[in-house]
């Protein structure tokens, strides 16, 4: 699928990009090749292929979810300046 300079052009404009004249040309070859490279993978007869997120068949390695620390909130509320309802209170910082 050939694209025309003044497509390209258009599309430049749509997308707010400044496109100098000297390089027109080759972003037209450019975008062509890339229209005729999705017609092609478009002409690939694809039934009977499961459709899939990674090319690769692979589960990702997990740890256990285990609890490895112990509670420490009231430990960490005691040493605090100042708590209330279990909420640390801070200086007011902004007027």
């Amino acid at each position: 699928m050939a694209i025309t300079e003044t497509e390209v052009r258009k599309v430049a404009h749509l997308a707010r990009l400044a496109m100098p004249d000297e390089y027109i040309d080759a972003y037209t070859k450019n975008l062509s090749n890339i229209l005729d490279l999705v017609a092609q993978m478009e002409a690939v007869d694809t039934d009977g292929v499961a459709p899939m997120a990674h090319p690769l068949d692979m589960v990702q390695r997990l740890r256990a979810d285990v609890v490895t620390e112990t509670n420490q909130r009231d430990y960490y509320q005691g040493i605090a300046p100042e708590t209330e309802d279990g909420l640390y209170l801070v200086p007011k910082v902004l007027e």
